[in-house]
């Protein structure tokens, strides 16, 4: 190990549209929302992640937050930069050093990314001191982080359902055969909560809400085995323009999401009916693997179950099951060369 190796510290990055994950050491020491709040009259960055999260939807006209990231992929650069800066510059070990070292880097991007958007996350990095970097695709990193043998001439059926994009993959021997990405995700089930709210009850209600709503009562099915309790909703009344509160129940919320879900299906569909016959096989005894935060969603693996007549199994921890796999990949680059990309 030479001094350069020592200058040197490894991490591995999950950017997410709605949450950035970052392993170092082995350990996941960011895991914070994708977002900012910055001082309109001065630039500056006010506060990231969860702080910046709680001033949603509660500023007034000088401070703006920014979700940088938008259906998987950069859409403002300058504030995703500064944003992953100060994830980087908070991680308890690189922050003792004395002054910041070299950085080598793995970051995670969608399936579905264009040449151009892949260059602005290449760009980022390099502005942030990193002298090497890889990407891996997304469901290639959930389906390492569930912990499938990605090598094998076996096929696998990964879906990642994130915040705003879903990925639908087959892989085998180290490589996506098929793939589909589709915008339909977690932020897609929070408008299509605040939609419901808004037509079916009169009630307006913010981004917040509606994903506190999502995680409390959200379902994709009305027939859950153990459903959740009601949960009241405060809101403002469109017509008095009172505040006000509605009782909604997991089944209002299915309604709500159905239709965003029938086009998840529809692409996991259409992916399994583009899979060599070959894989197909494998799958029908392997079954499908969920992770990302949407596979979260009550009763979404037995949605998808009926709908495909296959077992659907939903990953440990899914949440963090991508960062995980982008890690172990950072940790073993020799054997993982050929997924990773410069």
């Amino acid at each position: 190990m030479g001094f350069f190796d020592f200058m040197t510290e490894d991490i591995a990055i999950d950017l997410g549209t709605a949450n950035t994950l970052i392993i170092h050491d082995g350990k996941v020491v960011v895991d914070s929302p994708s977002i900012v709040a910055r001082d309109r009259s001065t630039g500056k960055i006010i506060a990231i992640g969860k702080q910046a999260s709680l001033m949603q939807g509660k500023t007034h006209e000088n401070i703006k937050t920014i979700r940088p990231l938008k259906d998987g992929v950069i859409a403002d650069f300058e504030a995703s930069e500064q944003m992953i800066k100060e994830f980087i510059k908070n991680i308890p070990n690189i922050k003792k050093r004395f002054f910041s070292p070299s950085l080598r880097m793995v970051i995670c991007i969608p399936s579905g990314i264009t040449e151009v958007e892949k260059r602005a996350v290449i760009d980022s990095a390099e502005h942030m001191n990193a002298k090497e970097i890889y990407l891996i695709h997304e469901p290639m990193a959930a389906a390492i982080g569930i912990g499938i043998d990605i090598m094998q001439p076996k096929g696998n059926m990964i879906i990642d359902i994130g915040g705003g994009t879903t990925e639908i993959a087959v892989i085998a021997l180290g490589g996506i055969v098929c793939d589909k990405s589709v915008k339909v995700a977690g932020d897609v089930f929070t408008s299509d909560i605040t939609y419901y709210m808004r037509t079916q009850h009169n009630l307006y209600i913010g981004e917040r809400t509606s994903e506190k709503v999502k995680i409390q009562v959200g379902a994709a099915t009305e027939d859950l085995e153990t459903p959740p309790e009601d949960m009241l909703v405060q809101g403002r009344d469109l017509l008095s323009g009172k505040p006000k509160q509605v009782q909604v129940s997991f089944r209002e919320i299915s309604k709500a999401l159905d239709k965003s879900i029938l086009r998840i299906e529809d692409a996991v569909m259409e992916t399994l009916s583009k899979t060599p016959p070959e894989l197909a096989a494998d799958i029908y005894n392997t079954g499908i693997y969920l992770a990302g935060g949407g596979s979260m969603l009550r009763g979404l693996d037995k949605r998808l179950s009926r709908k495909t007549d296959l077992p659907v199994y939903v990953a440990e921890d899914p949440l963090r099951a991508v960062v995980r796999g982008t890690g172990i990949a950072l940790k073993d680059i020799e054997k993982y060369q050929n997924v990773l990309m410069k």
